[in-house]
């Protein structure tokens, strides 16, 4: 969440004011509406912290140009004029204000840096000092900035680092916050840069497992439309105008063509808007939700990607697991993380329930999810019967690292194979499509001078 500004005055007349925390500028109005009339004042303003550009000189020098955070205009002219500036305008930026998540790169060089320093007991503010030059992303590079100076002022550390969740990522910010209280911080951000790793190779290797062969199957799809829509006719229609018989497969596939042609239009939105309405569903929650509960089932894919949930959820709750009561948190946190939205929903709403409300163990609440395989339950059942579901959790996720790298490596040799199977197929049939029309034979010798008249504009 990030933190808003409010103002107002009380029933004297006196100016109050303070910080709420909030996802958006409209919550954090609703917030600060709610406060107002529980606290009894009347609200004046709820203010964002945005970037606001100065110019200011000092004497006769030269005017200098600068950029500084703030929540309101007059706190960077006030602050600009005690440091003896003479402020020539301030004004708010107009784009860039809002924050971008930094590229994964990026982050995971951060955090694996980050566990490197630590393990060679260099104090954390020197640790991001050293980093901060050497980041190159500005987004990045601001929040490890804020994130140092506020980390100096004596700030919650947890607050601090989910204030930058939107450059960060949600798990990523939550996980570095939690890292300064554990009394496990190497261990945590280890862990986290872990994580991040595999979450970053997956993805890679489930680009080369799917969307490039999709990619690949869709120019040839278009290849083929091209050739069939308007290559090919005007060679086969040449031979109709001149009444020469054409062979089966030409015939056939001019009629094809022609019927293509007429119904183009009708074809591509038939074809083309229920892919842009489903894409548009899969970004809203209840679509991820209906993705990532069916595509678990899907043969090949489907038990990988249901692993990899699952060897993610283990190392999150290696890395928080402590053994005692907070433990809830840890089991939620790790369910956010899995990537799933469905695993998350079954943990959230049927595990945790199952433990705080009926007292159940961890094997038999995971077991009711629906969601563990058999292995995973039958190793956090020998876990808890021996006191070390901690590292069970971390066995788990190292078994399911190696099974599913594996697996997907097999998967995506398969799909390139079918992929170049396809592409053979059609390109056999065309080279036998043309080739048929390469053996056309006109009915009496004249005719084919008239056609080479009629090809060469000479009639």
């Amino acid at each position: 969440m990030a933190e808003y500004k409010l103002e107002g005055l009380t029933v004297a007349g006196r100016p109050v004011s303070g910080m709420i925390s909030a996802d958006n500028l409209k919550d954090a109005k609703q917030k600060a509406s709610l406060m107002s009339i529980e606290k009894k004042f009347k609200l004046t303003g709820v203010f964002e912290r945005v970037s606001f550009l100065y110019r200011v000189q000092k004497g006769t020098e030269k005017p200098i140009d600068g950029e500084q955070k703030a929540y309101t205009k007059d706190e960077v002219k006030q602050a600009l004029e005690k440091m003896g500036y003479r402020v020539l305008y301030v004004r708010k930026k107009m784009f860039g204000n809002k924050q971008r998540a930094a590229p994964a790169v990026e982050i995971i060089t951060f955090v694996r840096m980050s566990a490197d320093l630590m393990r060679q007991k260099l104090p954390f503010n020197e640790i991001l000092l050293l980093l901060m030059n050497d980041i190159t992303n500005p987004a990045l590079k601001d929040a490890v900035k804020e994130i140092n100076s506020e980390l100096k002022q004596g700030k919650d550390s947890e607050k601090v680092f989910l204030k930058q969740a939107p450059v960060f990522g949600k798990f990523t910010a939550n996980m570095l916050g939690l890292a300064s209280k554990s009394g496990n911080m190497t261990e945590i951000y280890e862990s986290t840069a872990k994580f991040l790793e595999r979450n970053a190779q997956f993805k890679r290797n489930l680009k080369s497992a799917l969307i490039m062969p999709l990619v690949t199957l869709f120019i040839l799809f278009m290849a083929v439309l091209f050739y069939v829509g308007y290559i090919f006719p005007a060679t086969a229609e040449m031979f109709e105008k001149f009444k020469i018989d054409l062979p089966p497969m030409t015939k056939a596939t001019l009629g094809f063509s022609r019927w293509l042609t007429a119904n183009f239009v009708p074809l591509m939105i038939a074809v083309f808007v229920p892919i842009g309405l489903f894409v548009r569903f899969m970004t809203t929650e209840r679509g991820r939700f209906l993705m990532d509960k069916s595509i678990i089932k899907v043969p090949i894919v489907g038990p990988l990607l249901h692993k990899t949930a699952i060897e993610i959820y283990c190392r999150v709750f290696y890395a928080l697991y402590s053994g005692s009561g907070e433990n809830i948190d840890v089991i939620r946190m790790a369910a956010e993380a899995c990537g799933n939205k469905y695993m998350e929903h079954q943990i959230k709403t049927i595990a945790i329930p199952m433990m705080l409300e009926k007292g159940k163990g961890l094997t038999e609440a995971f077991q009711a999810t629906g969601v563990f395989t058999q292995t995973a339950i039958s190793r956090f059942n020998s876990g808890a019967e021996t006191g070390t579901v901690k590292n069970t959790a971390i066995q788990l996720a190292e078994y399911y690292e190696k099974e599913t790298t594996y697996k997907l490596a097999n998967a995506i040799e398969a799909i390139q194979l079918a992929v170049s199977m396809i592409i053979m197929l059609v390109l056999t049939a065309l080279t036998l499509v043309s080739s048929e029309t390469a053996t056309i034979r006109p009915k009496a010798p004249g005719t084919i001078i008239h056609y080479l008249m009629y090809y060469f504009g000479l009639n």
